[in-house]
């Protein structure tokens, strides 16, 4: 068997956090009618100078100190995005300028919206068996607000910016990741119109249909990842689910069975970071205690696609 372990994370908010009670400024909305239907109660949104680039090179760099890893150490460089800052060059490839990694780093962007980072996770699994630098960074990282229609009260009291990060290692007696990923190609659900569309880059929702695909998707994954694994959801120390809407994921969980103390969140803070939600929670449990060497986290990321992703965790 051969796989990675978490050395690190990383993680970097906008310095604004914005109310429930400031969007009721700017739209028809309320603090009641949000947290009752998402479990919201704040986001952060970048201001005069932060950005995406920023977000991502700060949880980058925190990362890296914690894990002791020099750049000179680093093989891959991913980073699961669908707001960067440019279409080219890809947000990793500033990070390896920035962070001094060499020139022959792989380094590359992934859009698989929500489910990015564990889609990251895997990549960067399966790129450092075949690297000669064993050490990996994956940041998962969103400016959502840059991207978000502020007229409509449906999806921009859902959005947040943030990143988080992590360094792995790759070694022939780690644990494989056990990674689950697929999609149902759709879109309509939830799209942003690219750059060549008559239409605004916005995030565009359809709510029902994203909340029905959801709450199948979350629990089959998590119980294939179990299953491909050889353990039971019992085994796992702790779930660390995309943060996408309260109500999915209380939903979710009682249908996969899952012990609700292992499920907790950060969503009333944070809102939906897409590609960072993952990491952001990762990096809370791990820098709080809640997760330690030698535990297993089963991160699952579900979303724009349409996606999902599982994968098994385990703290070096």
């Amino acid at each position: 068997m051969n796989g990675i372990k978490l050395l690190s994370t990383g993680s970097a908010l906008p310095r604004q956090a914005v109310t429930n009670d400031d969007m009721a400024k700017r739209v028809d909305t309320s603090d009641e009618w949000i947290a009752s239907r998402t479990g919201i109660r704040s986001r952060y949104h970048c201001t005069e100078g932060e950005s995406h680039t920023t977000l991502c090179l700060a949880a980058a760099k925190q990362a890296l100190e914690r894990s002791g890893i020099g750049p000179e150490q680093i093989g891959v460089c991913i980073v699961a995005t669908l707001s960067q800052d440019f279409l080219t060059p890809a947000a990793a490839c500033i990070l390896q300028r920035d962070l001094g990694f060499p020139e022959d780093t792989v380094c590359f962007d992934l859009n698989a919206a929500c489910s990015g980072f564990v889609y990251a996770l895997h990549t960067a699994e399966c790129l450092l068996a075949a690297s000669a630098r064993k050490y990996g960074l994956i940041v998962g990282v969103e400016a959502l607000s840059r991207i978000t229609d502020f007229t409509d009260r449906g999806t921009c009291v859902l959005f947040g910016d943030g990143a988080g990060a992590a360094v792995v290692e790759w070694r022939e007696d780690y644990p494989s990741l056990h990674a689950v990923l697929g999609c149902r190609g759709n879109q309509e659900a939830l799209y942003v119109p690219g750059a060549n569309s008559t239409d605004p880059s916005y995030i565009h929702m359809d709510g029902k249909a994203v909340f029905r695909f959801a709450v199948e998707a979350l629990p089959h994954c998590a119980r294939q990842v179990v299953e491909k694994a050889g353990i039971t959801l019992d085994d796992v120390d702790r779930f660390v689910f995309h943060q996408a809407n309260q109500r999915i994921i209380d939903f979710a969980v009682k249908k996969l069975g899952a012990d609700p103390a292992k499920c907790t969140g950060n969503i009333a803070r944070t809102g939906n970071t897409s590609a960072a939600s993952v990491p952001l929670l990762l990096d809370e449990l791990v820098t709080s205690g809640q997760l330690t060497s030698g535990q297993k986290a089963l991160c699952v990321g579900f979303g724009g696609g349409l996606t999902w992703a599982g994968a098994l965790l385990e703290l070096a």
